[in-house]
C-alpha cells in the first residue's frame, strides 16, 4: 500500500510539468517523507495499494518526536549500516506491519533481535513509534517507503536474520494477481539479503494466496520447508494472533503459515 496514488507522468515535451504537491511537500517535515525514493521511482508493477487515512493526534505527535531517532526513509540512497542502527542485533525484516500492534508485540518480547519495520502507511508508521515508546524498547526501527527499493538497494548482502509477511495484500482479483508480493522475482532478490539458515515466514487468510506462496516458495532453489510434509506450518509462539487475525477467524477464514529457511548455497 501507499498513501498516495501513483503519480502521472508528465506531459510529453511539457518542461513545465511539477509533480503533485504532495510528493514534494511532507504533511511532518521532521517526519517519514511523502515520496522518500524520489527519483528512484521506477515504473513497475506495485504490490502495494495507494491510500491515505487520518492520522491521530497520538500518531502525529509520535512522528514528530520520535523519527528523526527511530525512523528512515527508503530513499535509495546509501546502504544501511544494521550494526548501527541495531547495537549488532541480529535484524529481521517485516514488510507491512498495519498498524503495528503484532510487531510491537514480537519486539518487546524479543529484545535481542533488532526489527526493521517497514511500510508506507502513516498512521501505522506514527502507532508503531508510540508503541514501542510506551513499551520502553529500543530495537525496533521503522522504515517510510517501498521495500523493494531497500532490499535491492540500501541492505547489504546476506544481512538479515529473517525476513517477516505478514497478511499482505491479497490482490484477488485473477487479473491482479501478478501485484502479489510473494512472486519468484522477489524471492530471489530476499534470499540476496537473506543470511545462509535465515528465516522466511509468510502469513496469509487468503486460501489462493497461500497455495500460490507455497507453490513459489517450494519451487525456488534458495528456500526450504521447514516442513518435512512439504505443507503449511502451524502458527509460531512468536507471532502474535492480531486483532485483525481474530477478526477473520470469528468470520471462518483459514490462516496458513509458512515457514521456510534461506538454504546455505
Amino acid at each position: 500500500m501507499s498513501e498516495h496514488p501513483n503519480p502521472q507522468p508528465a506531459p510529453a515535451g511539457d518542461d513545465s510539468y511539477r509533480p503533485p504537491r504532495w510528493r514534494t511537500e511532507p504533511r511532518f517535515p521532521d517526519g517519514p517523507s511523502p515520496d522518500p525514493a524520489g527519483s528512484h521511482h521506477e515504473r513497475r508493477i506495485r504490490s502495494f495499494q495507494p491510500r491515505r487515512s487520518r492520522v491521530t493526534t497520538g500518531q502525529e505527535d509520535a512522528l514528530r518526536r520520535l523519527w528523526s531517532t527511530w525512523g528512515l526513509d527508503i530513499d535509495g540512497h546509501e546502504v544501511l549500516d544494521l550494526d548501527k542502527l541495531f547495537g549488532g542485533r541480529p535484524v529481521v525484516l517485516e514488510i507491512g506491519f498495519g498498524m503495528g500492534e503484532a510487531t510491537a508485540q514480537m519486539a518487546a518480547e524479543d529484545q535481542d533481535t533488532g526489527i526493521l519495520a517497514a511500510d508506507v502507511h502513516t498512521p501505522g508508521q506514527g502507532n508503531l513509534l508510540a508503541l514501542a515508546e510506551k513499551a520502553g524498547i529500543d530495537n525496533v526501527r521503522v522504515a517510510n517507503g517501498d521495500a523493494i527499493i531497500l532490499l535491492r538497494e540500501m541492505l547489504p548482502p546476506a544481512s538479515l536474520a529473517g525476513l517477516r509477511v505478514y497478511f499482505p495484500d491479497p490482490w484477488p482479483k485473477k487479473r491482479h494477481h501478478k501485484r502479489r508480493l510473494i512472486q519468484p522475482e522477489f524471492l530471489t532478490l530476499a534470499a540476496t539479503r537473506l543470511a545462509p539458515g535465515a528465516l522466511l515466514h509468510c502469513a496469509t487468510d487468503w486460501e489462493p494466496y497461500a497455495e500460490q506462496m507455497l507453490e513459489v516458495l517450494s519451487a525456488h532453489p534458495d528456500f526450504e520447508n521447514t516442513r518435512p510434509d512439504g505443507g503449511y506450518a502451524p502458527r509460531p509462539a512468536f507471532r502474535p494472533l492480531t486483532r485483525f487475525e481474530g477478526q477473520g477467524l470469528d468470520k471462518g477464514h483459514l490462516v496458513h503459515d509458512l515457514l521456510f529457511l534461506r538454504t546455505q548455497n
